[in-house]
């Protein structure tokens, strides 16, 4: 098994690097990384409908996607996150018990009694330290996971608060758990350097022909390539999200309205303004300029640049749309 060390914290470049690795290798690989503040949702996620949109725009946190499923995470350097590739023979490559017992093991040597949830989750006394998940790809299989070490739990919590009730959609729903970090319950002082020290090892120790592996020249451009071309991308990360609807009542200073949108593929398709309000030009030449626009602040924001929105819906400023519509 080639054991590897991340040398970047970049959530892009970390995702990028498992589907190399699952695709382009045929050795078992465990991977080990962290990411600066980031948002990582699943591959059958609406992103929107999972994030507190202006909450990650203000602390500038990355919101990316991983090729796997299950529910949303947040990634900060408080959080070690683990990755398991593997081969073996179809209809037997997803096993998380299997995948998941090196880590317990690691952790019970540090006096820690963590055990496999229900929904493939690790639990400590009871408390959620880490959300798994698993792809397969022909004859092989990826299976990762968070650990909360000593992650920055408000962060988390304010960006993970989404409101789910403005959209409609057949997207994965992500189940939110009581979390605890691992470090609140260690017995010994230790921190986040020592503890991935203390997993790394007691993998080199426990696989045979276990070693220590660093990207080469040839891996370091191929993964650069693919966190440029798909991972890095609006497409990917946004654009990738199942169709849904979108509805909000907004009020304002003159009157209220409600809007309602159709997007496919991140792309407004439809969109409808109706209510209490009044207006100096038809309401649906507005509809029409925002359709086909992406829904994206900036985008929107850009599209509306040099627009007087109050002949539109009069005592209404630009911000105060774009802000309604997430």
């Amino acid at each position: 098994m080639l054991c590897i060390v991340s040398p970047y914290s970049n959530p892009y470049f970390n995702l990028a690097s498992e589907e190399y690795l699952l695709k382009g290798f045929q050795e078992d690989v465990f991977l080990l990384y962290r990411n600066i503040p980031s948002i990582v949702v699943g591959k059958h996620q609406n992103t929107l409908a999972e994030i507190n949109l202006p909450f990650v725009q203000e602390r500038e946190i990355l919101v990316a996607r991983r090729i796997s499923g299950g529910g949303t995470v947040f990634h900060d350097q408080g959080n070690l996150n683990f990755a398991f590739f593997t081969s073996g023979k179809e209809g037997e490559l997803v096993d998380y018990k299997r995948a998941t017992r090196p880590i317990i093991e690691a952790m019970e040597e540090m006096g820690l009694d963590v055990r496999l949830g229900k929904r493939n989750e690790l639990l400590l006394n009871g408390l959620k330290i880490s959300g798994t998940a698993s792809h397969v790809f022909k004859q092989r299989v990826l299976h990762h996971g968070t650990l909360l070490f000593s992650s920055e739990m408000g962060n988390m919590s304010a960006a993970l608060k989404s409101v789910q009730e403005r959209f409609t959609d057949r997207a994965v729903k992500s189940v939110r758990s009581k979390v605890t970090n691992i470090r609140d319950h260690l017995t010994e002082c230790m921190d986040m350097e020592m503890f991935q020290e203390r997993i790394l090892n007691h993998m080199l120790q426990t696989y045979d022909n276990a070693k220590p592996y660093h990207f080469s020249e040839t891996d370091m451009k191929e993964i650069t390539a693919l966190r440029d071309s798909k991972f890095s991308t609006w497409e990917w990360n946004f654009g990738y999200s199942p169709k849904y609807q979108f509805c909000r009542n907004i009020s304002f200073s003159a009157g209220r309205l409600e809007l309602h949108m159709n997007v496919e593929k991140g792309v407004i398709r439809e969109l409808k303004i109706e209510g209490n309000f009044s207006s100096q030009k038809d309401i649906i030449l507005l509809e029409q300029m925002l359709v086909g626009t992406i829904h994206d602040p900036e985008t929107i924001r850009m599209r509306l640049s040099g627009i007087n929105l109050s002949d539109y819906i009069f005592g209404l400023e630009n911000e105060e749309l774009i802000s309604g519509m997430f």
